[in-house]
């Protein structure tokens, strides 16, 4: 079984099969579990009947327990995509991270958890060599089906920790750019800049739900301070900068 040597102990789940045919991990994908304890999840995550998994969980306090080898499919994005690729998770490694969610009173997470999900992510990016800008949230690869590992999650943190990318977001200002029922060539083109980045938006130039959805996504990993689903003149600028310092695509 490939895996972590930071791992403190390995529970395995049955929840598995094999990758595509030629995929490999690309995309690391962090959620939350959104369950009372991490005994709890890991319990979940390791019975037949959940029809979910994942390759690690980590504990409020940093342990580190593996569930899935790395070289196998675990079944933790669900109906995703990225990039126009829809078979996330078998191109991807996911992490659980405990924290009870927005329905649980979406607590903090602990700096020594982060710690310690920072040092794993580091471990699995370095050997898979895995691209920055792969690194992302279950709410990037499905937004407006999951919310995880939400606003709270510090992507800032994890980025001087040499993992995913991050720029400084554009503080808030009082205008409002572009909103639901907006639409015309100015929505078109922000649709095109999210679509770029590797968001799963259709193009129409009409600000629809699914827009607005994504756009939650976009400033809950990127522009935290407000998630509103309005595209104002922070968040434009924010995905604008993003897209500037992407990092070159690995041959």
């Amino acid at each position: 079984m490939i895996g972590t040597r930071l791992a403190r102990r390995v529970l395995l789940s049955p929840n598995i099969e094999a990758r595509a045919e030629g995929r490999f991990p690309r995309y690391l994908i962090l959620h939350y579990t959104g369950m009372d304890s991490a005994e709890k999840a890991c319990a979940w995550l390791c019975v037949a009947e959940s029809k979910v998994s994942c390759h690690y969980l980590v504990d409020e306090q940093g342990n580190i327990t593996q569930m899935v080898g790395e070289e196998l499919r675990a079944w933790h994005a669900g109906v995703s995509s990225w990039n126009g690729e829809i078979d996330i998770n078998s191109s991807s490694i996911g992490i659980e991270i405990q924290n009870p969610g927005h329905n649980g009173g979406y607590p903090d997470f602990p700096q020594t958890q982060m710690a310690a999900v920072a040092a794993l992510s580091k471990d699995i990016v370095d050997r898979h060599t895995i691209e920055p800008q792969h690194v992302l949230a279950h709410s990037d690869v499905a937004p407006g089906r999951k919310i995880d590992p939400g606003e709270k999650f510090d992507w800032r943190f994890l980025h001087s920790q040499g993992v995913g990318h991050w720029v400084e977001p554009e503080p808030l200002g009082s205008g409002v750019f572009l909103q639901e029922g907006d639409q015309g060539e100015a929505v078109l083109a922000l649709q095109g800049l999210l679509k770029i980045y590797g968001y799963g938006i259709e193009c129409h130039g009409k600000y629809d739900r699914q827009t607005r959805l994504v756009m939650e996504a976009f400033q809950r990993h990127f522009r935290p301070a407000k998630v509103d689903g309005v595209a104002d003149q922070s968040s434009v600028a924010t995905l604008h900068k993003l897209l500037k310092t992407r990092p070159l695509r690995v041959a």
